[in-house]
């Protein structure tokens, strides 16, 4: 791993403090791993071997509905955590996709080393806290906005937030994770600044 990746991956972890020899240790846990565009990091029905850091690209979680079409539930790019958290903890199959929708720089953690983490360093319980604490925050404020705000609001708040990462990626995943057919969402691209 490059030392400016080792470093974007250590601002992951503002919680966690480490010495120099921690920091050797924490470096040779993570591994680098790459995906062509379109290609799946996980499929439904497997279990997830990794938690991923992105270094580079854009990933998308998603579900197939009755009708074999997709439905995004999320993204992950540059700076973000990726994959799929529940199978990865329960070791469980997934129920979800993540497919890479852009060339993808992944670092990745196995799950035993992913636990010595809470071990072996002070901070990590205290990252752990936070981060599951922010995503669940995070995924019940996607779902008042689901519920309440209508197609334009949802897009004009997603565009707020939005990375520009996500802003090259295909409009159907945009769409489809703002719950609105892809027609909408192109009018709507077209007509709100």
């Amino acid at each position: 791993m490059e030392d400016s990746d080792f470093k974007r991956l250590l601002g992951f972890f503002p919680q966690v403090q480490l010495t120099e020899e921690q920091r050797t240790t924490f470096r040779t846990l993570w591994t680098v791993r790459t995906y062509a565009r379109s290609e799946f990091i996980t499929e439904a029905g497997q279990t997830e071997r990794y938690f991923y850091f992105a270094l580079q690209g854009v990933q998308a979680i998603y579900v197939l509905n009755d009708r074999g079409e997709k439905v995004v539930l999320g993204f992950s790019y540059s700076g973000s955590p990726s994959g799929v958290f529940d199978s990865f903890i329960a070791q469980t199959p997934s129920n979800t996709f993540l497919e890479a929708l852009k060339p993808s720089k992944l670092l990745a953690i196995s799950l035993r080393d992913y636990q010595s983490l809470f071990q072996l360093f002070p901070g990590f319980d205290c990252w752990g806290h936070h981060f599951f604490r922010d995503m669940l925050f995070g995924r019940l404020f996607r779902e008042v906005e689901l519920l309440t705000l209508s197609a334009e609001a949802r897009y004009t708040t997603f565009l707020k937030r939005c990375p520009a990462e996500l802003k090259v990626i295909p409009q159907k995943y945009l769409a489809s994770y703002l719950n609105m057919k892809p027609e909408t969402f192109s009018r709507l691209r077209s007509s709100v600044r």
